[in-house]
């Protein structure tokens, strides 16, 4: 009886094992599509992050999860193919980053779920119904632009008490004049700021937008978040610094890349928190069901080299604040 008993059990142990083995064919494990919009360069670090997201509950790169990248490298006439080639590969889930993207892959299909790391407004750009219920097949995280904006106009006046005209660099969305920009202007205004208005649409943008700016005499740079912007990032950080320009970014890679200052979402919290978005959806959990979170953290970034280098002084009571000081 033992010996029928034991010979039952190791078929089991044996059938287990075929099954476990089948799981672990490469064929069958989940497959991700990440839809980037910036440069592969730009987004290293927060991909790494959402690699480490993943890691925290439980997969590897490659082991048992696979993901497969689509860089739009800034351009956003490309993100629908790109969407489209995810679509076509059959991914599990794709993985995006901002309003454009989200809507690329919105467009490109009703099914597949989809989860944005970091959009500005995902309800007034039409991706979700609402933050609570987001309603169809996406949901993710929100960078609460808006509130930012006005945020980093507060510590650029902060930081240079004298200023008074502002070149305003920013890139419309599909609805234009975005929430976030809106209130950078009542912001501004109230702070007595005058806003030079660039509008980038094009890279090409960027040279006549500075020189227009300079010609009224400016005396600080602020930025929007916005893809071309952020592709542009190091160009942009050259100007300013050569025109000696005192400068809010809206993303920490701009201070790391020589910027004066950043206020930002904690970037690479977002995308550690996609990333349990991303094990919710593949245990079963739908999309429409997952509220849209907020950020939690956020990040003052000052670059102390370019003070020096622009000729001014960080106040104690503005450093005493920086979460991080590039010295």
């Amino acid at each position: 009886m033992r010996r029928k008993i034991t010979g039952f059990a190791l078929c089991a142990v044996l059938v287990g094992s075929c099954v476990f083995a089948e799981a672990q064919q490469p064929g069958k494990m989940p497959k991700l599509g990440f839809l980037i919009v910036p440069s592969k360069t730009f987004f290293a670090d927060r991909i790494e992050s959402f690699r480490q997201g993943l890691h925290s509950v439980g997969y590897v790169e490659g082991k048992n999860i696979l993901i497969d990248y689509r860089y739009a490298e800034g351009n956003l006439d490309r993100l629908p193919e790109l969407a489209k080639e995810l679509v076509g590969i059959n991914v599990d889930i794709i993985v995006t980053t901002s309003n454009q993207g989200a809507l690329a892959a919105k467009n490109a299909t009703r099914s597949i779920p989809i989860v944005f790391a970091a959009v500005q407004d995902p309800v007034a750009g039409e991706i979700i119904a609402s933050l609570a219920r987001p309603g169809g097949n996406a949901t993710g995280l929100s960078i609460l632009a808006p509130e930012l904006g006005g945020k980093r106009l507060e510590l650029l006046k902060e930081t240079v008490p004298n200023v008074s005209r502002v070149a305003f660099l920013w890139s419309p969305g599909p609805q234009g004049r975005s929430d976030a920009v809106e209130t950078t202007y009542s912001t501004a205004q109230a702070l007595g700021l005058q806003l030079n208005s660039v509008e980038v649409r094009h890279s090409k943008d960027l040279e006549k937008g500075f020189e227009a700016a300079l010609a009224k005499r400016v005396q600080a740079l602020f930025t929007n978040p916005g893809f071309i912007i952020n592709t542009h990032r190091a160009r942009i950080v050259e100007l300013a610094i050569k025109n000696r320009l005192p400068a809010m970014y809206a993303a920490p890679e701009f201070a790391d890349a020589g910027g004066l200052m950043s206020y930002a979402p904690n970037y690479a919290d977002q995308f550690r928190r996609a990333a349990i978005y991303v094990d919710k959806i593949l245990k079963g959990a739908k999309p429409a069901d997952l509220p849209v979170e907020q950020p939690t953290k956020f990040e003052l970034i000052i670059n102390l080299k370019t003070a020096k280098q622009i000729g001014i002084t960080i106040p104690p009571n503005v450093l005493a604040r920086a979460d991080r000081i590039i010295r």
